[in-house]
């Protein structure tokens, strides 16, 4: 009985260690103008603070804040996955409240290694599955084209990321070489970052 709870716990433990913590929370208190210009701001602190306190926990943290300092709102709330308040208060020029957000973990990943940041955050996804990091150079017709490719040759591809000139989609393993050939025929560049497969045109 002793050796089993033994190894049951120690099954735990392993679970807890390759398992990624992407929630965190934040107490903000802002004033500003109006009470809605205090919220919009102390929204945007705490998805700030929230990202670098999870990231920071599996990023070397020079790197993390360099592309912290350069990254703008809207590529920060592409992170988050969900957010909760509590405790919410307002007044005329002041806005309160406690914060949860939950990063998204495929987002987090790409964006880490996109800003050449050395990460350790584990892949929470399908392990069957591999990272394509998209760069848009023609963002409506690049990703046009790469939903042609996977269609003509039966490829089944999750889109998980788009922002901008940037898109994230995960591709099963079995299929890479069959995509990373049709891509390359159809006039994509690749390189492997990190066991992602980065690709443009």
């Amino acid at each position: 009985m002793k050796a089993l709870l033994c190894g049951l716990l120690s099954i735990m433990c392993m679970s807890v260690a390759n398992a990624a913590d992407l929630r965190a929370s934040a107490t903000i208190n802002i004033t500003s103008d109006t009470a809605a210009a205090a919220k919009n701001i102390a929204m945007a602190e705490a998805r700030r603070q929230i990202i670098s306190d999870v990231l920071g926990q599996y990023a070397e943290r020079s790197a993390l804040n360099a592309a912290m300092g350069n990254a703008d709102t809207a590529t920060l709330t592409g992170l988050i996955a969900s957010t909760e308040i509590d405790k919410e208060q307002t007044s005329d020029t002041t806005y309160s409240a406690n914060i949860t957000m939950v990063l998204d973990d495929v987002a987090a990943r790409a964006w880490l290694v996109e800003n050449g940041v050395q990460n350790w955050l584990p892949d929470g996804g399908d392990g069957n599955k591999f990272v394509v990091l998209v760069n848009l150079k023609n963002p409506i017709a690049n990703i046009a084209e790469l939903y042609k490719i996977a269609r003509d040759e039966n490829i089944n591809f999750d889109t998980r990321y788009i922002y901008g000139p940037q898109m994230t989609i995960e591709i099963p393993v079995g299929q890479r070489a069959d995509f990373t050939i049709a891509i390359r025929e159809n006039g994509w560049h690749y390189s492997n970052v990190d066991g992602a497969l980065r690709i443009w045109k």
